[in-house]
């Protein structure tokens, strides 16, 4: 499906450029719709899910017509449609609905992540460990059992024939820290190894501790880059951070943001000797594991 996220900033886009083209002020166009102005404003920011009748409203007021008419027309029904995460409401939350609605119309994703296995690639055990540790700190708010199937629908979509192409760079640091109990952790690490190896969509890399970047910056944040498969759709950068995730859709913004991802994979190491890392990581676990009373 198209992401309706997306289409909603596509929308927002095209009825604020209309409106200005006629000269209206939100105002004006608020009062020919019977609406009010916060309404128009939500409509052009993205803020809310459409009403397909407003948005006809608004194309025959500012004399929308044939194939510009059509096109929008579709833009605001693609915005107004709902995915399976919707369904779970508070129980999954808003930033994991966020990225469920990009994945489901993304063409490629590429993701940099320096603190933590990526959520879409966490086994069921990791996850619910994560979600003990929320809960021990008091910053989950949301039902453990509908978060897990949540995160594993994401990850089925991911890996499904209609899935998008999914690259990802973890630091080093992400797989040699133990941040899950030591069986987890080697169970998570086998994990990613063998999703790595089966599916031919996914490609793995890991940035090495001793690679060499001086006279560059390391990215301060993990972060996403989107590219959708109509051309129209512009490509998003996102940045996750500890309370938010903050969406970039300028062109220079998120070519900057491409810029960053490109040197961080200059300086990662190959998919294979990546995998030779992951392999050579869940080994030393493992040894550590067995030597352990």
């Amino acid at each position: 499906m198209t992401s309706p996220f997306v289409r909603r900033r596509r929308l927002a886009t095209e009825l604020r450029t209309l409106r200005e083209q006629n000269g209206m002020t939100a105002d004006e166009l608020a009062g020919r719709i019977y609406r009010s102005r916060m309404t128009v404003s939500k409509l052009e920011n993205a803020r809310c899910r459409p009403d397909v009748r407003d948005i006809v409203k608004i194309m025959k007021i500012l004399g929308v017509t044939g194939e510009k008419f059509d096109e929008i027309f579709k833009i605001a029904c693609d915005a107004a449609d709902r995915g399976w995460w919707d369904s779970y409401g508070d129980a999954m939350g808003p930033r994991q609905r966020m990225y469920a609605d990009l994945e489901s119309g993304a063409a490629s994703i590429h993701e940099y992540n320096q603190f933590t296995i990526p959520g879409v690639l966490q086994t069921p055990d990791f996850i619910r460990f994560i979600i003990e540790m929320a809960e021990a700190e008091g910053e989950n708010a949301f039902i453990a059992d509908r978060l897990v199937e949540a995160r594993l629908r994401r990850r089925a979509h991911l890996l499904g024939t209609d899935g998008p192409h999914y690259e990802v760079i973890l630091d080093e640091v992400v797989v040699r820290r133990p941040t899950a109990p030591p069986r987890v952790m080697l169970a998570q690490l086998r994990s990613l190894i063998e999703t790595a190896t089966r599916h031919p969509y996914v490609t793995l890399l890991v940035l090495p501790i001793a690679a060499d970047f001086t006279g560059r910056l390391l990215p301060k944040s993990a972060f996403f880059l989107f590219g959708f498969k109509d051309p129209a759709d512009p490509p998003l950068a996102v940045v996750d951070t500890v309370s938010t995730d903050i969406v970039h859709t300028a062109r220079d913004e998120v070519m900057r943001y491409n810029q960053r991802y490109e040197h961080l994979r200059q300086a990662a190491l190959s998919g294979a000797a990546s995998l030779g890392l992951l392999a050579d990581a869940a080994g030393d676990l493992e040894k550590r594991i067995d030597s352990s009373p």
